[in-house]
């Protein structure tokens, strides 16, 4: 596999949340304002959330595919039909939806990856082998990466698995604790991925905590530094590497987002107003007399 050639990209897993104006985005947006294409301006990729919950039609995402730079990518979560629904198998019709949806981005050379999320509940035993070997069979011509987030997937067994189906593994930053995933480097496939989910973990252990509470971090700059080398260890090891920062409350997501850029890059990188408002530490990195959506080497 190619090592410093790799190709890295960096983004935010979803782009339109509520509490990013005035944040992310301007407070008071102008008339025609595209979140997606502003979006694009400072990144090179994007996870794309909504396809978790519902399969995404080819006509939403050839618009997005035009909004944005020929260049800029998409993964997509794989429709939660597929892995949080085990009870009942899946049917070719709803295979073929999901498949339909995302085709233009795979036609136009723009499909990063297909996310396949599971949960933590979720463990590397028959079951969950006889269940991913199905999404390999209806799935597995498109570049699969598994997030499971139980510690027993790390095991040989589980690992093994994965390479020989040709799958990849999503490494994550979650919190800490005996059962889960903890942060690794490990690569599958030709695909290397990264996932930040914020160590808030009182919130991401309690029932009651709401998806904002969950994801409400802010990573220091330590803390984003253990991932720099981290990265770095997966990009050697793969063709391609995509890391999305899911921490996503109060525009956090995109400032940490930024910050891992600029480290890659080893260089300023341009930062919206409204993010250094609200995170005036981003200064540092803030590039200046640089257009917008500048892209360039990361290694």
């Amino acid at each position: 596999m190619p090592k410093e050639s790799s190709t890295v990209r960096v983004g935010t897993s979803g782009w339109s949340y509520p509490d990013w104006e005035g944040r992310f985005y301007p407070a008071k947006k102008p008339r025609g304002f595209d979140e997606l294409a502003y979006h694009a301006r400072y990144f090179d990729g994007v996870e794309v959330n909504s396809s978790f919950y519902r399969p995404p039609t080819a006509r939403a995402v050839a618009s997005w595919l035009r909004r944005t730079p020929p260049e800029f990518e998409f993964t997509f979560k794989l429709y939660q039909r597929f892995t949080h629904e085990r009870d009942r198998p899946w049917t070719p019709a709803e295979v073929e939806e999901y498949r339909r949806g995302i085709e233009p981005a795979r036609e136009a050379g723009r499909l990063g990856a297909v996310l396949v999320q599971f949960p933590w509940s979720y463990r590397a035993d028959d079951a969950g082998f006889e269940h991913l070997g199905a999404v390999r069979r209806d799935f597995g011509d498109l570049p699969l990466v598994v997030e499971v987030r139980h510690v027993s997937w790390t095991a040989e067994r589980a690992v093994r698995f994965l390479k020989d189906a040709g799958l990849g593994f999503a490494d994550i930053d979650q919190p800490l604790s005996h059962s889960g995933v903890p942060p690794m480097t490990l690569v599958t496939s030709p695909v290397g991925y990264v996932r930040l989910h914020g160590r808030n973990r009182e919130a991401w252990f309690s029932k009651d905590a709401g998806r904002d509470a969950r994801y409400d971090y802010l990573y220091r700059e330590d803390e984003l530094e253990e991932w720099i080398g981290r990265i770095r260890e997966i990009a050697r090891q793969s063709e391609k590497t995509y890391i999305f920062t899911n921490n996503h409350y109060r525009g956090q997501a995109p400032a940490n987002a930024l910050q891992i850029l600029s480290k890659l890059r080893g260089r300023p990188v341009p930062v919206p107003s409204p993010l250094l408002h609200t995170y005036p530490f981003l200064e540092s990195i803030a590039a200046e007399g640089l257009p917008p959506g500048e892209q360039g080497e990361l290694f």
